[in-house]
């Protein structure tokens, strides 16, 4: 009988052990490695410089004397160079009648080349995909793009597949998000998340000229990204995923319609982007900053802004009759790189007075935007692609990505960099002319006079 109450406590401890150990397990497996990753690079002949965007421009005979010129100031102020991408149905001169086809073969381009490429250098392959995640935000066929990944493929008939649609520039850090969430379903599992836009059949050829700036802004690009929750693989990984943050401000009428797809007074559907853009986009990073902050931030600096916030509201009748700027979180203490999306160059500015940055840390956006454009919800993984090509990664630095979407959305994560990152990737062949002497559009000489021509206020 003695035996009894040793051999029940022996028992509880094992148990106990043993629930520690799976606790333990689930925990480990709970985390995101970023294994690699590819950013598109299309062929050569469907490169579009100004010079032919300025042609594409004369094409449309709708356009009045003014609309040209609108177009032109924002061409020759995009911060967008000479060796970005289009569709082929725009380089045939048909964007006005694209097909259904033209949209499947620009994607099966990208899909052909990109995730081929990830599968070739990870040394993985489609039958360990677990998880599929598939973000293109104005094209979705059915069957779904996810399905033709799969056929394509050959990918196992229990693959978790998932398609996002209509989700905007954002949705890249959504679809990790959402691919990290399934994974936590799952022990030792893989998941690819595939991100692209669909230009080809997206070209807006009417007068609104809030629906004109799409036109000048997106270009052809993708990325596909390979992640995992197996701890066994954290030594091939890049980079860990420490937090991710998402904010949605769409219940703020303002915020909902600056970027719109909508059709105009003649019944042409485009993309509306308006001078709330801007505006916008520093609310929803405000938000999202809130509650970012406390989970990146070191403890000394939080409590620096805290007491500096509550000694300006206490002493608030001396800052009265001051203009001055109320106290800002530096950032830089709890992240050592800035991965912003490059939607634009009001954007970039935006988000670089909004954290107190430098031109040093916003290089990587307006390289990326100047290369390849706005490649929608990609684009933040080409600016990431920059930074490992320019050999800035180390073991132990966090990058803060931020990107912003339709909604109106601001996403943000940080990474922690893990392994070696030396891959020049898409940059190989140019990153040694970057960043260029001279950012000046080669329409700058020719009509640098319409800068100074009254007009409406660009959200570029």
């Amino acid at each position: 009988m003695e035996l009894l109450p040793l051999l029940t406590v022996l028992l509880l401890a094992l148990a106990v052990a043993i629930l520690a150990r799976m606790a333990i397990a689930r925990r480990r497996c709970s985390r995101c490695y970023l294994l690699d990753y590819v950013c598109h690079k299309p062929c050569d002949e469907r490169k579009v410089t100004t010079e032919m965007a300025g042609n594409l421009i004369e094409r449309n005979k709708r356009l009045g004397l003014p609309d040209y010129r609108f177009l032109l100031r924002v061409i020759v102020r995009s911060g967008i160079g000479e060796e970005t991408y289009c569709p082929r149905n725009i380089l045939e001169q048909r964007e006005d009648s694209p097909t259904h086809q033209d949209a499947l073969n620009e994607m099966d381009a990208f899909f052909g080349e990109a995730i081929s490429e990830l599968f070739a250098k990870s040394g993985f392959g489609p039958q360990d995909v677990d998880v599929l995640v598939v973000n293109v935000c104005m094209f979705s066929p059915a069957p779904s793009l996810a399905s033709r990944i799969v056929r394509r493929y050959g990918m196992r008939e229990d693959v978790a597949a998932y398609n996002l649609t209509g989700m905007g520039c954002s949705a890249g850090l959504i679809a990790v998000d959402l691919a990290r969430n399934a994974l936590r379903t799952r022990t030792r599992a893989l998941a690819l998340v595939v991100s692209s836009e669909s230009i080809a059949p997206n070209w807006y050829s009417g007068t609104d000229k809030s629906m004109m700036l799409a036109n000048c802004l997106f270009r052809c690009g993708g990325s596909a990204v390979l992640l995992t929750n197996d701890p066994a693989l954290r030594g091939r990984a890049k980079m860990e995923l420490r937090c991710l943050v998402r904010a949605n401000i769409a219940a703020n009428d303002d915020a909902h319609a600056c970027a719109l797809q909508r059709e105009d007074t003649e019944g042409r559907v485009g993309i509306s982007l308006s001078k709330a853009l801007p505006k916008a986009a520093v609310r929803a990073f405000a938000v999202n900053l809130k509650r970012l902050a406390p989970r990146i931030l070191p403890v000394a600096e939080l409590a620096r802004f805290t007491a500096r916030l509550l000694s300006r509201r206490l002493l608030s009748h001396l800052y009265a009759s001051k203009k001055a700027d109320g106290p800002k979180v530096n950032f830089k203490t709890g992240v050592d790189h800035f991965c912003l999306h490059p939607g634009g160059t009001a954007v970039i500015e935006a988000v670089k007075q909004s954290l107190g940055l430098n031109d040093d840390d916003v290089e990587p956006a307006r390289m990326t935007l100047h290369r390849w454009g706005n490649t929608s919800a990609s684009s933040l993984w080409y600016v990431l692609s920059y930074m490992e090509a320019k050999g800035r990664l180390t073991v132990g630095d966090r990058v803060l990505m931020v990107t912003f979407g339709s909604g109106f959305k601001c996403n943000s994560c940080v990474w922690e960099v893990t392994g070696d990152m030396v891959d020049k990737g898409a940059w190989a062949d140019c990153i040694d002319a970057y960043p260029p002497e001279s950012m000046a559009n080669p329409y700058m000489d020719k009509f640098g006079w319409i800068n100074d021509v009254e007009g409406d206020n660009l959200v570029i």
